[in-house]
């Protein structure tokens, strides 16, 4: 594919560039209130997913300098611990050293040798493992608020990492990767992503600025909705558009997350 396709391709499909994704954020950022806690936690889940879905564009050979660059902010993402001085009560540093040490076996199997399908199963065990946790640490945010706009926090959140999630499994289920259980994994994440964007689209907490970055992050939707449809017709254009796509959906939804994180509880 040739530099001026590509071009053309990621303008038509509204492509910024890899997203920021708070990658950018000072490396000790602190945790201002619960609000932030729920939202740095459960932007720990986000990275599981985009680690992996990188990984497996990169066994694709797709997006290589992308998914690469992806990888490499992800990872230092996690790295960051911007939640180890901020705990309430009902946030047991339990959760905080189980995920720790998930952590440690994910990120020997990205950084121990090169990615590979032969280690691939491996590699879904060691994310899952992270992502529930992540996701229970995420849980006790949000019962620790016990505000309604801190389940919003939680849920707008969660939408980051469904969009990376769903990328993950097509690349997974198009490298024939137990190909079966990685559809429905597809198919039970789009289910939660689009239920839970009815959700964050009717809150009563909905502001306008809310209201318009929904909107936007619709149409990112779309597009990527539509790429991860050609899963039966893996051709590395196609492979291409659903890396491209899930970043930008991602980007939209760590806006709309912010501006819920930024709501007086």
């Amino acid at each position: 594919m040739n530099a001026s396709h590509t071009l053309s391709r990621r303008r038509a499909l509204g492509v910024l560039g890899i997203p920021m994704v708070a990658a950018t954020a000072p490396a000790h950022a602190q945790v201002t209130d619960i609000n932030d806690a729920i939202n740095k936690a459960g932007r720990q889940r986000m990275p599981s997913q985009r680690m992996a879905k990188s990984w497996f564009a990169l066994i694709h050979k797709i997006e290589t300098g992308s998914a690469q660059q992806a990888l490499d902010r992800s990872m230092a993402l996690f790295d960051r611990q911007e939640l180890k001085a901020f705990a309430p009560n009902d946030t047991p540093s339990e959760t905080c050293s189980r995920l720790e040490a998930a952590w440690s076996e994910y990120k020997s199997v990205l950084v121990g040798s090169a990615p590979t399908k032969a280690s691939a199963p491996r590699l879904l065990a060691a994310d899952a493992r992270v992502l529930a946790l992540a996701n229970e640490r995420t849980g006790q945010y949000e019962k620790a608020s016990g505000r309604s706009v801190g389940r919003l926090v939680n849920i707008a959140g969660r939408q980051r990492m469904l969009s990376q999630r769903i990328a993950k499994f097509y690349y997974a289920a198009s490298m024939r990767v137990d190909a079966q259980a990685a559809q429905c994994e597809m198919l039970t994440a789009r289910k939660e992503f689009l239920a839970a964007f009815v959700v964050l689209r009717d809150a009563p907490e909905a502001s306008p600025r809310i209201k318009e970055e929904l909107q936007l992050a619709d149409t990112q939707w779309t597009c990527f909705d539509n790429a991860v449809q050609r899963l039966r017709d893996p051709q590395p254009r196609y492979l291409s558009d659903v890396f491209v796509t899930s970043e930008n959906l991602l980007s939209a939804m760590d806006r709309v997350t912010s501006l819920y994180a930024n709501l007086q509880s």
